[in-house]
Formats: structure tokens, sequence, C-alpha cells
């Protein structure tokens, strides 16, 4: 029994052994570790944060000047705006005002055509109609007086021409 004793107590003494080669060696990595993180941490604090401040500067700096022109374009905006709508009312009013002028213009010559048709029809009706009738008549009177007197002619040449072949 005895050297069970000896035998549990150097097994338990061999196991604190390991714990504690293992505690050391967890403490050295956790030393490792740590000392990288605490550099990471010093890199950070020397780059990232003075960047971040700069940053932070900047746009205290530039939040006035995006603001103002933020409102500027605004302003524009809403001016742009202001004057399409008075020229879109313009262009309108332009296209409305030529529309009629060309519907006045489209009856003004539609009256002055049909006046012009009216004053043919009347010009026809009076001048030309009489003006042929009479020619008509004139025409028969010379073609009586030539037959009465052709045939003398005709006598005397003893050639003839008939009246319609003079036409063809």
């Amino acid at each position: 029994m005895e050297n069970l004793l000896t035998i549990s107590i150097a097994v338990t003494a061999t196991a604190v052994l390991i714990q504690a080669f293992i505690l050391i060696a967890m403490y050295l990595a956790m030393r490792k570790t740590s000392a990288r993180m605490e550099a990471l941490a010093t890199e950070v604090k020397t780059k990232v944060v003075p960047t971040a401040e700069l940053a932070h500067a900047m746009l205290t700096e530039l939040r006035p000047k995006i603001e103002t022109a933020v409102s500027n374009v605004s302003e524009t905006t809403t001016m742009v705006r202001s004057q399409m709508e008075r020229l879109d009312a313009t262009v309108s009013d332009v296209i409305d005002r030529a529309r009629l002028q060309i519907i006045r213009g489209d009856e003004l010559l539609t009256r002055t055509i049909d006046r012009v048709e009216e004053t043919t029809d009347m010009v026809h009706k009076t001048v030309v109609s009489p003006v042929r009738q009479l020619s008509g008549l004139l025409q028969g009177v010379t073609a009586g007086l030539e037959f009465l007197f052709g045939t003398r002619r005709r006598r005397r040449n003893g050639v003839g021409v008939p009246q319609d072949e003079m036409f063809i």
C-alpha cells in the first residue's frame, strides 16, 4: 500500500508539473499576444486616430461650405423651376396666338378665294357669255356674207374651199 501511495503521489506530482508547464506556456503565449495587441493598438493610435481627427476637422470645416452649396443648389433649382413655368406660359401664349392668326389667315384666304370665284362667275355671266353670243352672231353673219359673196368668187376662180376644211 505504501507503494500505491507513492505511485499515487508521483502521478499527482507529475500531473501538477504538467499543469504548471501548460500554465507557463499559456502565460508566455498570452504575454506574446498581449505585446502584439499593444503594438497594434499603438499603431492604430498613431495612424488611425490622427486620420480620424483630421477627417473630423475637415468635416467640421467643410460643413458650412457644404450647407451653403446645398442651399445655393436648392435656390437655383427653385429659380429655374419658376423660370421654366414662366417660359412654358409664354410659349403656350405664343402658340395660342399663332394658332389664332393662322385660323384668321385661313378664313381670310378662303373668303378671298370665294370672292374671286364669285367675281369670275359674274364676269363670265355678264361679259364672256354675251361676247360669245355676239361673236357667234358675227361669225354667223360673216359666214352668211362669205357664202353670198363667196359663191361669186368660186365661180370666178373655179375652185371653192368649204368652210369646214378651214378649221381642220
